[in-house]
């Protein structure tokens, strides 16, 4: 998000995952880097999930656990062709 002056404010989210969680992060970094040459960060990773679910139209309306925020994922994924577990 920019301010009045354009320049970009962040800030510091700290997260609990798990083990699985955590190596699959590590898997989904070294992949990029043995693709590509580019190891992705944490950060790039989840910024970009983020990005996605917001330029998906993804909202907080009807969700009441990560159990459904996972289904309303699910169902936009396939709303715009992106099966699961792969690439579209």
């Amino acid at each position: 998000m920019q301010d009045s002056k354009g320049q970009v404010t962040t800030h510091r989210v700290i997260t609990m995952l798990g083990r699985q969680e955590m190596d699959y992060l590590d898997k989904l970094g070294k992949d990029a880097l043995f693709s590509t040459g580019h190891k992705l960060s944490y950060n790039d990773i989840l910024r970009a999930l983020i990005d996605f679910a917001m330029e998906a139209g993804i909202s907080g309306e009807k969700i009441d656990s990560a159990k459904s925020f996972k289904e309303k994922l699910s169902y936009q994924l396939g709303r715009i062709g992106i099966k699961q577990g792969g690439d579209k």
